[in-house]
């Protein structure tokens, strides 16, 4: 399967890092979404990042330049079916993955692959809501993307294998990047586990431990983590985060994923990290910690 062409649909943190890698890679991404100040604002999101590069002297202004002629503002579903791919990263809601997914089945050839970029939700389910759901799979990417060479491949029950096959080709060959198989479970292993650790630190910080600086410190100087837990929830969304701790918590019944009273408190204040400028730590307009 050639991929030339790649649909995007979802102008968030993710989405705005899958655009920019897939289009500093050669191919032509058609960003997708609900309204056209969104649609607008994930692209000078993307403006904003090679910016930064260009700061570093990672990238030229001719860089710059092409990178951003390759990705294409969408506002509707129906340009997307002449893509060779499409990769949905909306928000974790179940019931809206799925009614993006009917859309999809109804304007994409049944050739064309549906990939979901969840962290959490049921591959099976989501494609129960297609006529085809041979060709749906899980494309998780970790954030951030542009760093991080690994990619989870979720098969859902019903996945064939020419769909995971010209999948896990597309992530290694096309994007350059390590494929992972996974089989369905909730969380399926990178969220598992780092939702569990974010969780704990919640735990410690809660319990008057440690401050969350020192936290976050721990971790980052004495793991050699990128980032500490504590900044990672505000980097992923502390409301993505308990939304995905309450899944697994309601699937697995463990303990271990009850959400922390902390992280609950600062979804109910708005405090939702990066993208409302103030999580655990601060941040300014551009997602810069201050």
């Amino acid at each position: 399967m050639y991929f030339k062409k790649i649909g995007v649909i979802g102008g968030g943190t993710m989405g705005q890092g899958i655009c920019e890698m897939l289009a500093a890679k050669g191919l032509d991404v058609l960003l997708v979404e609900e309204t056209p100040d969104k649609l607008n604002h994930a692209y000078s999101m993307i403006e904003t990042s090679l910016d930064k590069q260009l700061e570093k002297w990672a990238i030229t202004q001719a860089e710059k330049k092409l990178i951003l002629s390759r990705i294409t503002k969408v506002t509707h579903f129906a340009e997307l079916g002449t893509c060779d791919m499409v990769i949905e990263t909306i928000s974790e809601d179940l019931n809206a993955k799925k009614e993006v997914f009917t859309q999809l089945d109804q304007v994409c050839p049944s050739n064309i692959i549906l990939a979901s970029n969840t962290s959490t939700l049921s591959l099976t389910e989501i494609a129960g809501s297609t006529m085809y759901p041979e060709r749906v799979i899980g494309m998780h990417f970790i954030y951030p993307v542009s760093r991080i060479d690994l990619v989870e491949i979720i098969r859902g029950l019903k996945t064939s294998d020419d769909t995971f096959n010209n999948t896990k080709r597309f992530v290694e060959e096309v994007v350059e990047k390590r494929g992972i198989m996974v089989y369905e479970s909730p969380g399926f292993v990178t969220s598992r586990i780092i939702c569990i650790l974010i969780n704990e630190a919640l735990h410690v910080l809660g319990e008057g431990v440690a401050s969350a600086e020192d936290i976050d410190d721990s971790m980052r100087v004495g793991y050699q983590f990128q980032y500490g837990p504590l900044e990672m929830a505000d980097r992923f969304g502390l409301d993505s985060v308990l939304a995905a701790l309450e899944r697994m918590f309601r699937e697995f019944g463990e303990l271990k994923y009850r959400p922390s009273i902390v992280l609950k408190k600062m979804v109910r204040a708005g405090n939702l990290g990066v993208k409302t400028g103030e999580g655990f730590f601060k941040y300014d307009k551009d997602g810069d910690r201050i």
